[in-house]
């Protein structure tokens, strides 16, 4: 009996995939561990002034060397957890208590109430819209969770005659001009500062007035688009498939739930709002750190539970539920710190901070911190989690900073500022990819609408980068 040929299966050609954000860490982490066997060790002498140490410029020697083991290879990971457990649960509260939040419905409520009230003006919904959703992004409360508001914002743009860049770009690009210019978010900024030494929030001055040029830059930007559209010769990047997506934009999209917005959602969203207020006094006039951070989300989420009319074991499984959806980015924080373990155990990382202040020999303070601003930004694209990036990246620029006569509050705007110029750009953030996929928007569409908006933050970081040396912005 013949049998049928089978033919060899062919090669599947596979892709060039980014490793994982984990992967890349633990990669760093060996080659830094190899590293100590091989590099010169050395470190400068310290001084303390208050709470606050730095390396004393010009102090630098080299010491005897100190490998890393094997064993102490993987205790470092550990190590790295430890030292930034404090942040670590700072960042799984805030996700507990989002997540009750978005139980009670206070956070859908609002965002669909003021949609459906100013859909029909179109400049004023893109000022009230973008701008609510700044605030929700420089206070950290919706990032990732973004993606989930895309449908509403390409529903809408069906309604004003918008295509999908525009739709989803309101919503988008609204969230992450406030987070790309945060002001409160517990992480990056607040593990920034933390890690740099510095008060939490503090310089938040002229963080706000950053804050607002990214904002009205954005506005700006979005509403020119939409008057593009109006124009038959330019018309839409998508071209004529102005609402890529099937499902979005179409009769499918037009069920999607109105929640309502009542007395008990508000209330429960001036809580949290006086909450955080009571903490920001707290950081600005009391000291107060991410511990006491900490302890103000437990509050706004027990509070928000209980005026949402959750039974106390439903406030305890979706505080849970929102802790797990964090832990992701919470413990790359502690993967991320295990670098700066190895560095210091195998008396490196002076070493490093050393090379990089003898290349910027010669640079003035203002050449080093937009050199810190594009570094920052390079890293970005191989790092994309930004708490990810501020563990490995700060505790070097902290030191260097102190070395280059620029303060740390500049060093670690540099590296905020830094990596949100490339976050809406970036093919390595999920986020992004997230959002591209709800809508439909092919990559390539995306760049040609967001790379000049993206050179806008650039310049506008690089003026206040400068202005910030300039000015010797502190406290120190």
């Amino acid at each position: 009996m013949k049998t049928a040929a089978v033919s060899p299966p062919e090669k599947q050609k596979r892709k060039l995939q980014m490793p994982d954000a984990y992967v890349l860490l633990f990669i760093i982490a060996l080659i830094c561990t190899i590293a100590t066997y091989f590099v010169p060790a050395g470190e400068f002498d310290r001084k303390t002034s208050g709470e606050i140490t730095t390396a004393v410029p010009g102090s630098y020697h080299r010491i005897d060397q100190s490998p890393v083991s094997p064993v102490g290879f993987f205790t470092a990971i550990q190590e790295g957890m430890v030292g930034s457990s404090s942040i670590i649960f700072l960042i799984l509260f805030t996700g507990g208590t989002i997540a009750i939040l978005e139980k009670t419905g206070a956070i859908n409520g609002m965002i669909h109430h003021v949609i459906s009230r100013f859909q029909t003006k179109q400049l004023l919904f893109i000022c009230i819209v973008g701008g609510l959703f700044s605030v929700l992004g420089t206070t950290g409360i919706v990032v990732n969770s973004v993606i989930g508001f895309i449908p509403i914002g390409i529903i809408v743009a069906r309604s004003l005659k918008w295509d999908a860049v525009a739709g989803a770009a309101v919503i988008y690009i609204g969230c992450y001009a406030g987070f790309n210019a945060t002001i409160l978010s517990p992480s990056p900024l607040g593990l920034s500062q933390t890690i740099a030494e510095l008060p939490i929030f503090s310089g938040i001055g002229l963080r706000v007035i950053i804050y607002l040029c990214f904002l009205i830059s954005s506005i700006v930007y979005i509403y020119l688009y939409t008057r593009r559209l109006k124009n038959k010769e330019k018309g839409s990047l998508l071209g004529d498939q102005w609402f890529p997506a099937k499902g979005l934009g179409g009769s499918d999209a037009e069920s999607v739930d109105k929640p309502a917005f009542t007395g008990r959602h508000k209330l429960i969203l001036a809580v949290c709002g006086l909450s955080l207020g009571g903490f920001l006094y707290g950081a600005l006039q009391l000291g107060w750190t991410d511990k006491e951070m900490a302890g103000v989300f437990i509050f706004m989420a027990i509070a928000a539970g209980l005026l949402g009319g959750l039974a106390a074991n439903d406030i305890a499984k979706t505080f849970i539920v929102g802790c797990q959806s964090l832990v992701y980015g919470a413990l790359i924080v502690g993967m991320a710190r295990c670098i700066s373990v190895i560095l210091e155990n195998g008396k490196l990382l002076d070493t490093v901070v050393n090379g990089l202040a003898s290349m910027l020999t010669g640079f003035s303070p203002i050449a080093g911190a937009i050199g810190m601003y594009i570094a920052s930004a390079l890293l970005h694209f191989l790092i994309s989690s930004g708490s990810g990036e501020a563990v490995v990246f700060i505790p070097i620029l902290a030191p260097l900073a102190d070395l280059m006569g620029i303060t740390r509050q500049v060093a670690v705007e540099a590296v905020m500022l830094g990596e949100g110029v490339v976050n809406c750009i970036n093919p390595t953030s999920g986020v992004l990819m997230a959002v591209l996929a709800a809508s439909g928007i092919p990559y390539v569409k995306w760049l040609r609408f967001m790379v000049p908006l993206a050179l806008i933050w650039f310049v506008i970081g690089l003026v206040f980068i400068c202005i910030g040396v300039m000015i010797n912005w502190g406290p120190y």
